[in-house]
């Protein structure tokens, strides 16, 4: 019987047992996010004494005023904070930004002992991070909905199918759904509880997704009420459309994966480099970084980085 080293049973059996802790804690920390993001809702009605008090409480979450407007007079930045879907606390994201700005700034002068590259580090860090945050939970609520939508569709023609009308339709998939659609159709359902009508309703959960198969259902449901028809085979017919839709963006991601692994790798390739001779070899250009001709010369290379991820971004963005 061959022998067996003590030590690497015991590493193996910690191993296991450290394995088995993360996986459980994954399991209770994912559990706990999806029962928060099925309650969210149903956590302000909670708070809410009155459907009124719902109806602005929800809209104030998401950074709108009474009358459905935006409370940031630039319209990019409303744009994105509408599409990320984070819940607005300014006073939460003023103690968030000034953290970055103190923590970038402290570790720019530690670094480079430079008060420049401090302020630089400072903004870079406290304007660049709650962009990149907003920019990824924006994507990331894009994917969601376009996995939603055929399946809030279906939730709705069953609805119709045993005879509901459209508002309580639209108030099932508020009830049965997670977010982001979840909470979105729950508002639709409160605005119109609250008086506003289904045009009105739906054309506010479009602009509240600013998703374009979200547009055009709202479209659909527009153009049901002024012109009439059958809106279940409508919403059918829709509801498979966006799923082919969803199909092909797929097929298109995955047709463009090799470009976009290339950009990622000839992006990070000379700015790994440049780090690790640094780190490795700190004097290494020490002699001739301070050469005009140097900093001319890597001026133009990062602008040919520049250029180059630009042209292989277009030439990978395909949308339909």
């Amino acid at each position: 019987m061959p022998h067996i080293d003590p030590v690497w049973v015991f590493l193996f059996l910690v191993f296991a047992t450290v394995f088995s802790f993360g996986q459980a804690v994954w399991g209770m920390v994912g559990a706990r996010a999806a029962r928060r993001v099925v309650n969210k809702r149903l956590a302000a009605a909670e708070r809410a004494g009155s459907l009124g008090e719902l109806v602005l409480e929800l809209r104030k979450q998401r950074g709108l005023t009474e009358d459905h407007r935006s409370i940031f007079s630039w319209s990019w930045l409303a744009d994105l904070v509408i599409r990320s879907g984070v819940t607005v606390d300014p006073r939460r994201w003023a103690l968030i930004i000034g953290g970055l700005v103190i923590g970038g700034g402290v570790a720019g002068l530690m670094l480079s002992h430079n008060g420049f590259v401090a302020i630089g580090a400072a903004l870079a860090l406290g304007v660049g991070g709650p962009f990149g945050y907003l920019t990824f939970q924006a994507s990331a609520r894009a994917k969601a909905i376009s996995l939603q939508l055929p399946n809030a569709l279906e939730v709705m023609v069953r609805s119709l199918e045993a005879g509901h009308p459209i508002p309580t339709a639209i108030s099932l998939v508020g009830r049965e759904l997670p977010d982001p659609l979840g909470s979105e159709f729950g508002m639709a359902a409160d605005e119109i509880a609250y008086g506003a009508t289904l045009e009105q309703a739906v054309a506010r959960i479009a602009d509240r997704c600013r998703h374009p198969d979200v547009d055009l259902f709202a479209a659909s449901i527009r153009l049901q009420e002024k012109a009439g028809g059958n809106l279940t085979g409508l919403l059918k017919m829709l509801a498979r459309t966006v799923r082919e839709r969803h199909k092909m963006r797929l097929k298109i991601r995955a047709a463009s994966s090799e470009g976009r692994m290339s950009a990622y790798i000839l992006t990070a390739a000379p700015i790994v480099c440049f780090i690790f001779i640094n780190v490795a070899q700190p004097g290494y250009y020490a002699g001739v970084l301070h050469a005009r001709f140097v900093q001319i010369g890597l001026g133009v290379l990062l602008g040919l980085l520049l250029t180059g991820n630009f042209i292989m971004r277009r030439m990978i963005d395909m949308r339909i």
